[in-house]
């Protein structure tokens, strides 16, 4: 089997690159970026036959349909995803590939989920959003999903801190989901709240605690109530372990810095320069996902809780090698565009297993209300 990683070169690619060349048996794994610097010095750091580079450009639809062709399925992890998730797809599909991909803005998820019957028509799996939010997240929620007789809400946690991360496409993304008005799926209902609203502390495990949360723009509230049927509720929200930076993301887009891709763009590389600078504490250098179910259970009404902490690309990258190689095996049956949640996607059971062969811990509570 052939996987090509899009995006391969990064802070979240890399980690991908390396769990399919550690954890898998892969015949190839290309890593494809603008970067090639970074993607020989990652192939030479792996010392792996198998392991190629590909320069592609993203923003060029030729190129994209070229690096992918020849391959048994591409994992994509180049961002930021408003921007590049469709036009991926659209290549995969016009090039005959399976895709998986981390995609973790709410608009881009709706965008692509598009793109279902076209994807079916070519014989496609196109499974968009399985990294740590959405990914890990949406399989707790599967996985907590099937063992309640009935679930009433699914309330998803992030929790990241800017010292886990140096990618500016993570520093795009934060800024994109903190302006305007974001998905949400209350009483039965999709509907737009406003970015950094609804401001609720949440506990993570350790070394994380208590962190901050608000309503920001995830795709779980989008994918999860299509495929976990009965559902009324679906939040999402999310924060940084600087509170001061959340603030700061708010003022932001409040003053109007992030209403356009090129203000995003110019803002996110100024952050980029400046967030070294921050003050960070390092113990809590982490990321973190927590997912709330609140259901019945033999008559009882109770709520199940799945969390985990670790560093992000490990969080993110490492489902996307799971993934990836799932496909790859066709133990991914559905076909066209879909969430990790949807039945023949993911299974639960076997993907948990696979984090904890990567030793990825994951937290389970439950409690009767």
């Amino acid at each position: 089997m052939r996987i090509v990683v899009l995006g391969g070169a990064g802070d979240m690619g890399s980690e991908a690159v390396r769990d399919l060349v550690k954890f898998t048996d892969a015949e190839q794994v290309t890593v494809a970026d603008l970067n090639t610097v970074a993607a020989e010095r990652l192939a030479a750091d792996l010392g792996d036959k198998r392991v190629v580079v590909k320069k592609v450009d993203a923003t060029s639809r030729d190129e994209l349909v070229e690096v992918l062709k020849g391959h048994d399925v591409a994992a994509g992890a180049l961002g930021p995803f408003y921007r590049f998730e469709r036009p991926i797809v659209e290549a995969a599909i016009e090039a005959g590939v399976n895709y998986v991909s981390i995609c973790d803005d709410h608009d881009a998820a709706e965008a692509v989920l598009g793109l279902d019957e076209a994807a079916k028509e070519k014989g496609l799996k196109i499974l968009t959003g399985l990294g740590w939010t959405p990914g890990l997240t949406n399989i707790f929620a599967r996985k907590g999903y099937g063992e309640l007789d009935e679930v009433e809400k699914i309330n998803v946690y992030w929790a990241g801190s800017a010292g886990d991360s140096e990618g500016l496409a993570v520093i795009l993304h934060t800024i994109h989901i903190f302006t305007g008005h974001v998905a949400s799926y209350q009483n039965g209902e999709f509907m737009l709240v406003k970015a950094g609203s609804g401001k609720e502390w949440v506990d993570f495990p350790a070394p994380l605690g208590k962190v901050a949360t608000f309503h920001l723009g995830h795709p779980e509230p989008v994918t999860l109530p299509r495929y976990l049927k009965g559902v009324k509720e679906v939040t999402l929200k999310g924060g940084l372990v600087e509170n001061y930076l959340n603030n700061l993301a708010k003022m932001m887009a409040a003053m109007g810095f992030t209403s356009t891709p090129a203000r995003k763009q110019r803002l996110g590389r100024l952050m980029k320069r400046l967030l070294p600078l921050f003050p960070s504490n390092k113990e809590r250098s982490l990321s973190g996902a927590r997912v709330d179910l609140t259901g019945t259970l033999e008559g009882k009404r109770v709520r199940i809780t799945y969390a985990t902490v670790d560093h992000m690309k490990r969080l993110t990258g490492i489902p996307l090698g799971i993934g990836a190689w799932m496909m790859a095996q066709g133990k991914i049956k559905r076909l066209g565009v879909y969430g990790p949640e949807a039945d023949d996607a993911v299974d639960p059971d076997e993907f948990l297993a696979e984090l904890a062969r990567r030793e990825v811990k994951v937290e389970r509570t439950e409690s009767v209300l």
